[in-house]
C-alpha cells in the first residue's frame, strides 16, 4: 500500500468504544487530542515493574493506571529519541500536513524527541487516520536510520475534547511541551511545532 493509500484509508466510525482506559469517541467531526510514542520511548524494566504493580486491578483501572505511569514518563527523553533528528522530525511533521483539509483538520501538533502530540478534527475515522501517520512515518523512518523493526509502541493515546476550557488546556499543554522539557524558552523556537507557526500570524 502507497504513502497516499495508508493515508486515506477509511473504516466506519467506532462511535463510543473501549481500550482499556476511559472511554473513546470515535466520531468524525469531534476534536481529538492524540498521542504517540516511539517503541523505545520507556524502559522495558520500568514497564515491567509498572504491569506488576498494577496486575490485582480489574482490566479497566489496570490499563488506564499504566497509562499514566507511561504519560508520566515521555517527558523524561529515554530511548533513542530519533525525532530529535531534524530530517525524522521534518518528515513527521510533513506527513501531519499531508491530511490537513482532507482526512482531517490539523489544530496544534507538537513532534517532541521521542512522541507526538496532535489536535486535530478529524474528517473519517480516527483509528485509520493515526495507523496511515504511523505507518508511512515508521516506513520512511527506517529508511532514513537504514534500519528495520518497530518504530512505534503499538497503542495510542486519544481523548476527545469535552469543551472550550479543555480545548484551551490541551493546546496551551502541546504548545508549550517542549519549554517544559527543557529544550527551548519559547514555545515558538521549537522548530516542529504548530507554536511556531501561531508566532507569525
Amino acid at each position: 500500500m502507497s504513502d497516499a493509500d495508508h493515508l486515506a484509508e477509511e473504516r466506519k466510525p467506532l462511535g463510543w468504544h473501549w481500550r482499556g482506559y476511559h472511554p473513546h469517541l470515535d466520531d468524525p467531526g469531534r476534536l481529538q487530542n492524540v498521542g504517540f510514542r516511539l517503541a523505545d520511548s520507556v524502559p522495558q524494566h520500568l514497564l515491567k515493574r509498572w504491569r506488576a504493580e498494577v496486575e490485582r486491578c480489574s482490566d479497566e483501572v489496570r490499563a488506564a493506571r499504566l497509562h499514566r505511569l507511561v504519560s508520566r514518563f515521555e517527558d523524561a527523553g529515554y530511548g533513542g529519541c530519533q525525532l530529535r533528528q531534524p530530517a525524522i522530525a521534518s518528515m513527521v511533521q510533513e506527513v501531519l500536513f499531508y491530511g490537513d483539509g482532507d482526512a482531517y483538520r490539523l489544530i496544534d501538533w507538537c513532534v517532541m524527541p521521542n512522541h507526538v502530540h496532535v489536535l486535530l478534527q478529524p474528517l473519517r475515522p480516527l483509528p485509520g487516520i493515526v495507523r496511515a501517520w504511523k505507518a508511512v512515518t515508521a516506513r520512511r523512518a527506517n529508511r532514513i536510520l537504514r534500519r528495520s523493526g518497530p518504530f512505534w509502541m503499538a497503542d495510542y493515546y486519544d481523548r476527545f475534547i469535552r469543551d472550550d476550557r479543555h480545548l484551551e488546556a490541551v493546546q496551551r499543554y502541546i504548545r508549550r511541551n517542549p519549554v517544559e522539557a527543557g529544550l527551548c524558552r519559547e514555545p515558538h523556537e521549537w522548530p516542529w511545532s504548530s507554536a511556531r507557526y501561531r508566532h507569525f500570524e
